[in-house]
């Protein structure tokens, strides 16, 4: 199956990938659950913007700055704190319905505030703004014919020519989860779009979809993949054995939202002056502390001090949904945990989306582009998501233009002599334990001791996963379960290889930042004129 551009996921960055190609050639839109199935789905904040008048670019970019504990990279900061505001144009022009209100001037849209910005600059929809967006992108995506969405299809391993070096990227071996077939997929252009690795860990806001597919797949290709010790994990998701992966979003304590003990005290005074407004990774550490210190099961989220109308009309998602479990934002506190969010790290890619991989473009959550360092600040990962995939699918777009390559002879899946698995009970075996492992050992804080635990464990299981790969029949669990595990290698590995403590990354044997370590941490996997994978 062949298209002019091949795009792997179906969120933000992925939706506006093939929108853009859809003008200059046939696109192939891969998604593994069914549109609009995503992380940007769950998005319930919104995306970071200058917008007011009282706003700036300074502003932004120095919030940016300051958040990312000095791995951001300021050229990249500046580009897309610059190019955002036409990107949320362009979102408004494809149908996205931003919060606000009439006045003399016109629509006047209401912005939010959330932890470490300076300013209001949250462009929002109430407290489901991924769900607008992805809704009216994915309504664009369908209406245009040029594009073909292939639902309930999973990308396995990247089509490469090994014949140059680095190799070339042709695409995909992708997996219909239907039938269990693995077809080539054959493209000049590839866009990594996958999302996030949230179901690596035990707990998380991430829907079941985010196994760090895209990740997984370039780093086994050889693409260099950097600063995946660098995962935030949001503060305040709802403590409830039912509520699986819901979030309270970070615009509650923007909007006055207090954190409690269960005695009903304030406690984020004493770790930050900033409070409740302090960046995510400052919180999620205060409230594991508290917990840890105190033997708490869970904190507590504090709003009820607002007038309840209000609460209801700007948080009616988070409202109705804690009413489901019992809980009434309105009356009283909401019990809370952190829970793993958000990958900083990821494939290394330009200012166009380019990875090292001639053909092989990443953007979103997948993606390392040198905006978020160390730590994300609130809602910049929706804005980052547009413009890089703006300016990678118009670096492709102008590629393509002038590009006269045919692809080589690339191999069909041969799945060897591996045969169907009467023993799936390892995959769910070896599936709980690393996500077990890479919370208690791999999580918001770690030591020397845990990491050496962690590495001698996924050592282990990378093993045993190996040889089950090769000798039974492909699945989905099968492949997500080998991506998993590659994800959870690589944050190990950068993880004990940054000997300091630097935003998202907390070690209580090198509790605080270096100067010798302000560098992203590169990893890239050597591959053998041999190899298969």
């Amino acid at each position: 199956m062949d298209a002019d551009f091949l795009v792997v996921g179906s969120g933000i960055a992925g939706l506006t990938c093939a929108l853009r190609c859809a003008a200059s050639g046939d696109v192939l839109l891969v998604t593994k659950d069914r549109l609009p199935e995503s992380s940007s789905q769950y998005a319930q904040g919104g995306i970071a913007s200058v917008w007011s008048p009282d706003d700036s670019f300074e502003s932004h970019i120095e919030d940016t700055l300051r958040a990312g504990a000095g791995l951001c990279h300021r050229d990249v900061v500046t580009t897309v704190v610059s190019e955002g505001p036409e990107r949320v144009r362009d979102l408004i022009r494809v149908g996205v319905h931003f919060d606000g209100r009439e006045d003399p001037e016109g629509w006047a849209y209401d912005l939010g505030q959330e932890g470490g910005h300076s300013q209001r600059r949250i462009l929002h929809a109430l407290d489901a703004t991924g769900h607008e967006i992805i809704r009216a992108l994915s309504e664009a995506v369908r209406a245009t014919p040029r594009i073909r969405i292939l639902e309930n299809h999973l990308a396995v391993d990247l089509l490469l020519d090994r014949s140059s070096e680095p190799p070339v990227c042709w695409g995909a071996y992708v997996l219909d989860r239907a039938t269990s077939e693995v077809d080539r997929m054959v493209a000049p252009a590839t866009f990594l779009c996958a999302g996030g690795a949230g179901k690596v860990y035990l707990y998380t806001s991430n829907p079941d979809v985010a196994t760090g597919d895209g990740i997984a797949m370039a780093y086994r290709a050889g693409a260099p993949v950097a600063n995946m010790e660098f995962i935030q994990f949001h503060p305040t998701c709802l403590y409830h054995p039912e509520a699986k992966s819901f979030l309270l979003t970070e615009a509650l304590r923007g909007e006055g939202a207090i954190l409690r003990a269960p005695s009903g005290e304030p406690f984020m005074k004493r770790y930050d002056p900033r409070a409740e407004l302090a960046p995510r990774d400052a919180v999620a550490r205060a409230i594991d502390n508290e917990m840890k210190v105190h033997g708490w099961e869970c904190v507590y989220l504090d709003i009820s001090h607002r007038d309840p109308d209000w609460i209801r009309t700007r948080f009616p998602t988070v409202t109705e949904r804690c009413l489901r479990f019992g809980f009434d934002l309105t009356r009283g506190p909401v019990p809370v945990v952190p829970a793993a969010h958000y990958c900083c790290g990821g494939v290394v890619t330009d200012l166009h989306g380019r990875t090292a991989l001639p053909r092989l473009y990443a953007c979103g959550e997948n993606a390392c582009t040198g905006l978020h360092g160390a730590n994300r600040l609130a809602s910049n990962s929706l804005l980052e998501a547009l413009v890089f995939a703006q300016r990678a699918s118009a670096h492709a777009c102008d590629a393509r233009a002038g590009d006269r390559a045919a692809p080589p002879a690339l191999r069909p899946w041969d799945p060897g002599a591996a045969t169907g698995s009467d023993e799936s009970v390892v995959v769910t075996q070896n599936w709980d334990e690393i996500r077990r492992f890479m919370w208690n050992y791999v999580g918001i804080v770690r030591s020397d001791r845990r990491l050496a635990r962690a590495r001698q464990r996924i050592t282990l299981l990378q093993e045993e996963i190996g040889q089950y790969y090769w000798h039974v029949l492909l699945t989905s669990d099968l492949a997500e379960l080998r991506n998993i595990a590659t994800v959870a290698d690589l944050i190990v590995t950068c993880a004990q290889r940054r000997r300091e403590s630097r935003g998202l990354h907390y070690t209580i044997d090198h509790p605080e930042p270096d100067p010798a370590w302000l560098r992203d941490t590169v990893v890239r996997r050597q591959i053998a004129e041999t190899d298969e994978s």
